[in-house]
């Protein structure tokens, strides 16, 4: 019976995703509509999108078992992330929206000039797909070992739904999906975090546990060093992950999330959404896991499974849910896959139709794509890599040996953090050369490529705090090298930077630069797709449940009727509060 209940709330569920899709396909007439939504977001849609965009099923799985191991140790990677949230609120949101991009592209050419926009955009393209095929991956190869899914079926399905949704629509219904998704995964989440406190007698329980015997040494938040493998969750590998996520998160690479919105004030209002959730999930995603280390420890280590650890979160949710929800928690994971798969397809999509074809048509002596085949040109990139996605997901699932998954986790350790960091640190230093990209780059690459020379010369390879240690070091010592020289930059290229910064600096006037607005559209459609999303779910009140179960069923199903049905009153106050203003304006000119 749960299983049948699983499969047809998943079915329903992707079917209601390619509604949502159809149903935004008519907000697009331009690339700017495909690719950031026109910049006419409201701060609410955006800020849920680019939380959804911040989690992935790796944080119900790897993060999870990370845990389930160490207890409290791993939300350091959170509190990274969160801590930069301050600095988006109050400068970074805006500064991004206000520079009046379209792809994240058009900021590092004009930060430092078309080679280095060139570079990042073939980087893109290979390697954001093969990033999210891994990514599908997994997701694919956790439920069919954990819910007894058919792997290739699982990725095909969700992949071509993503593709589908992402194809249709866009921007808008990328953003449109992950904030339906986020009314799902909120209320599922919070639930099952209280239902494992309850398991355990509540916090005071909860807290007692971490004297266990049997946790010995384990959940104490710093380890030392040599407790864990690779001297993890020791103070130095807590300092320098900090560090290393905390610099990453503070780029230009986060820029996209917010050049969607109407203009800087509600770029910030986005943001503080953004972490906000996110403060919140922090102190609420790794109470599971740790519950089932107390309770439920040998059922864990029994699952069948590479690292069975992984399997802590979904072992412990399907002990404590009630009939039916189990299905919405699988739902819940496929979001958060789904919600960055999609983002990372639309960011591709604009790198490719904007960025790479332009410059690329002109040395071929061809013709600018014109402005009504735009959007064609962005169906088609959208379909050929998400076609990419799934094939390469689905080659890496039948295959025996993953060469391809092995390169990507090389390339993305040894070039990732080199070439993301110059597009942090170049927010932050204006005096900077149009080389100097490269040279912070180049210095971060050295430790970087010489800590796997070492390995494949000796067989030993650095501990991964100190390799990321050295690259920090790399880029510091060339920034360093760096700044003296901006002096001697081209006046054209010293303007461009300074037009740049004022650019970022200046406040929006949203009417005369896009004009437009439909905020209560936007209100009155997510409403209505919310309220039917939550009719949906209480369909599961039928089930065999007790009291407290259909409680749970209907706490889930009523904050998504609720938002909502909020949703929908805003609408309404807004036309009438519309309706007010026209008419006064009426009666004066009368």
């Amino acid at each position: 019976m749960e299983n049948t209940t699983i499969f047809i709330t998943i079915g329903i569920y992707l079917v209601f995703l390619l509604g949502i899709g159809k149903l935004f396909t008519r907000y697009n007439s331009n690339i700017s509509d495909y690719v950031r939504g026109g910049a006419r977001g409201t701060w609410w849609m955006v800020g849920m999108s680019s939380f959804m965009a911040s989690i992935s099923a790796f944080t119900f799985t790897g993060n999870a078992g990370a845990a389930f191991q160490a207890g409290p140790s791993p939300i350091i990677i959170y509190m990274a992330t969160n801590m930069a949230g301050f600095v988006f609120i109050f400068f970074l949101a805006g500064w991004f929206r206000q520079s009046r991009a379209v792809t994240l592209q058009d900021l590092v050419r004009r930060r430092f000039g078309p080679e280095v926009e060139q570079l990042n955009c073939y980087m893109a393209v290979v390697l954001g797909p093969l990033h999210a095929a891994v990514q599908l991956l997994s997701l694919g190869i956790f439920c069919s070992a954990v819910f007894g899914f058919p792997l290739i079926p699982t990725i095909v399905v969700i992949g071509c739904v993503v593709v589908t949704y992402s194809t249709m629509g866009g921007r808008w219904a990328v953003m449109a999906t992950d904030f339906f998704q986020s009314l799902i995964l909120i209320p599922i989440v919070v639930l099952i975090a209280y239902l494992c406190l309850k398991e355990v007698g509540g916090v005071s329980g909860f807290l007692e546990h971490f004297n266990s015997p049997k946790l010995g040494e384990d959940y104490k938040f710093i380890n030392a060093e040599g407790h864990w493998p690779g001297d993890r969750f020791s103070s130095k590998w807590m300092t320098v992950i900090f560090l290393s996520i905390f610099l990453q998160t503070m780029s230009f690479i986060y820029a996209p999330r917010y050049l969607a919105v109407r203009d800087g004030k509600e770029a910030r209002k986005a943001a503080m959404l953004t972490f906000g959730l996110g403060w919140i999930g922090t102190l609420i995603w790794f109470i599971p896991p740790m519950v089932a280390r107390f309770l439920i420890e040998d059922d864990v280590l029994a699952v069948d499974i590479t690292q069975p650890v992984t399997a802590s979160y979904a072992l412990i949710a399907e002990r404590v849910l009630p009939n039916g929800l189990l299905g919405v928690l699988v739902v819940a994971m496929f979001a958060a896959t789904m919600s960055s798969m999609d983002t990372g397809l639309n960011g591709v999509t604009g790198t490719v139709v904007k960025n790479l074809l332009p410059p690329l048509f002109r040395k071929l002596k061809r013709p600018p794509i014109a402005e009504d085949r735009q959007l064609f040109w962005c169906r088609g990139v959208t379909l050929f890599f998400g076609a990419m996605i799934i094939v390469n997901s689905a080659w890496l699932g039948i295959q025996e040996e993953v060469e391809l998954f092995d390169i990507l986790l090389l390339l993305g350790s040894i070039i990732g953090l080199p070439l993301a960091i110059p597009l942090a640190i170049s927010i932050f230093f204006k005096r900077l050369p149009r080389w100097s990209y490269f040279s912070i780059s180049g210095c971060s690459l050295i430790p970087s490529i010489w800590s796997y020379i070492e390995k494949w010369v000796t067989g030993e390879g650095w501990l991964m705090h100190d390799r990321i240690m050295w690259i920090l070091i790399g880029s510091l010592v060339g920034t360093l090298l760096s700044l003296p020289f901006y002096r001697y930059s081209k006046q054209v290229y010293r303007d461009q930077v300074d037009k740049l910064f004022k650019d970022m600096r200046t406040p929006i006037d949203f009417e005369k630069e896009i004009g437009g607005a439909n905020d209560t559209q936007q209100l009155r459609t997510m409403g209505n797709v919310s309220i039917a999303g939550g009719l949906f779910l209480a369909i599961l009140l039928i089930l065999p449940n007790s009291l407290s179960g259909r409680m749970c069923v209907l706490f889930v199903c009523g904050f998504v009727i609720l938002i909502g049905s909020l949703m929908k009153r805003t609408a309404r106050l807004k036309d009438e509060a519309l309706k007010v203003a026209n008419l006064d304006t009426d009666v004066k000119e009368s």
